[in-house]
């Protein structure tokens, strides 16, 4: 039978979860209303640099699988390595609250941009192109998250408040968190590298198409 302290635990761990993917989600809706808040001269610029890129997508100019995939993973390294070194550090949970809002308000953007251009095909090829990583991206960086404030938040009730609880657990663990995530991370960059590509090749003919 579970004790007390189990499900308290579990009970919490819950309510954190809850409460960042409400950051999330509220940061991709803020994202998406951000496009509407640009300039004329802005969207057309936007509208042109996706345009070419849908372009060179639909004639089958991928880029080079490999740069992306460093570059992507180099990308979402970063973004982790800072969220494991707010965490570790206890005073930066607020930045890490911040960080979910901003990749949140990235994806928003990202599929606004294309809902706003292109209307319901924007939709298809949100689902081909943004969609893809992110359902790997966006959970790792929410277990990270997760597992930062967790930390962060042992650190201030257990060592600084009462003096108990060993650290060094409480470390391994949250790096050991990190560190998987990471993988996660490098599986999600070979998906956009190796995949999204034929994906994005599938749908780019439905944009300037007529289908209805």
């Amino acid at each position: 039978m579970r004790s007390p302290a189990f499900q308290d635990a579990m009970k919490n761990q819950l309510t954190l979860y809850v409460f960042v993917a409400v950051l999330f989600v509220v940061g991709a809706i803020f994202g998406g209303l951000m496009v509407n808040a640009l300039t004329l001269e802005q969207q057309q610029d936007l509208a042109t640099d996706v345009n070419q890129y849908i372009r060179l997508i639909n004639q089958g100019a991928a880029p080079d699988a490999a740069q992306t995939f460093w570059d992507s993973f180099m990308f979402h390294g970063k973004w982790l390595f800072l969220l494991w070194f707010l965490g570790i550090s206890v005073v930066g949970v607020p930045f890490v609250l911040a960080l979910d809002f901003l990749k949140g308000a990235l994806v928003g953007f990202a599929v606004g941009s294309l809902i706003t251009q292109h209307a319901w095909k924007g939709v298809l090829f949100s689902l081909a192109s943004v969609a893809p990583p992110n359902l790997i991206v966006v959970p790792a960086i929410m277990i990270t998250s997760v597992a930062a404030i967790t930390f962060s938040t042992f650190v201030i009730k257990n060592r600084l408040l009462q003096q108990k609880g060993a650290l060094t657990p409480q470390i391994a663990t949250f790096t050991s968190t990190a560190l998987l995530m990471l993988l996660l991370l490098a599986g999600a960059s070979l998906l956009e590298a190796y995949l999204s590509p034929y994906f994005m090749q599938w749908a780019a003919p439905y944009l300037n198409s007529n289908h209805v």
